[in-house]
C-alpha cells in the first residue's frame, strides 16, 4: 500500500480532532477531484511498520477523535487497510473510523473483498464527487450526491442508515 500523507490533526475529515492517512491510487478520477495527484497507484510512498507505529501513537492520543481514511481511494487498498484496521481498533476500539470512497454503500456491501474493510469501519461518506453537485456548505463531503452512512446500524438493519443528513 502506498499513502500521500498521514495527518496528526484533521478537522476537515470526520467530527473532532482526527487522524488522516491519504492512501494513494483512485480509478475513479473524478471531474475537479479534490485529491487528483493521489489517484496515481504509484503516487506517494510505500507504508512501513514505523508508519503503523506513528499512526497508532496518534490515534491513541487523548486528543485524537478517531481514525479518517481517504486518499485516493480506500477500497482499492483493502490488502494494505484490513490489517492496519484491525490493530486500530485493538488500540483504540472506542475511538471511530470513517472512511471516505467514491464507490456506492450498495457497491461496496456487493463485493466480499471490499466489504471486509466496511465492517471494520463506522462511517462511510460515500458516491463519487461530481463538480455539478458541489456544495461547499455541506459537512464533511464535496457534493450534494455523497451520503454520510452509519454503517454499523446499516449492516444490522439491512438498510442505510444515514448518521448525517
Amino acid at each position: 500500500m502506498r499513502y500521500g500523507q498521514l495527518r496528526q490533526y484533521d478537522i476537515a475529515n470526520g467530527e473532532g480532532i482526527r487522524t488522516s492517512l491519504f492512501v494513494t491510487g483512485c480509478t475513479h478520477c473524478c471531474y475537479n477531484c479534490f485529491n487528483e495527484e493521489y489517484q496515481d497507484f504509484s503516487a506517494g510512498k510505500e507504508w512501513t511498520e514505523e508508519d503503523t507505529q506513528r499512526l497508532l501513537s496518534y490515534v491513541v492520543d487523548p486528543s485524537c477523535s478517531g481514525l479518517t481514511l481517504l486518499g485516493g481511494e480506500p477500497f482499492q487498498n483493502v490488502d494494505g487497510l484490513v490489517p492496519l484496521v484491525d490493530r486500530v481498533l485493538e488500540v483504540a476500539p472506542d475511538k471511530p473510523i470513517w472512511v471516505y470512497s467514491g464507490y456506492t454503500y450498495e457497491e461496496i456491501l456487493a463485493c466480499p473483498h471490499k466489504r471486509q474493510l466496511l465492517e471494520r469501519c463506522h462511517i462511510l461518506v460515500d458516491g463519487k464527487f461530481v463538480d455539478e453537485l458541489r456544495d461547499p456548505g455541506l459537512a464533511f463531503r464535496g457534493s450534494s450526491n455523497q451520503r454520510i452512512i452509519d454503517i454499523q446500524a446499516s449492516l444490522v438493519k439491512g438498510k442505510v442508515v444515514l448518521y448525517l443528513e
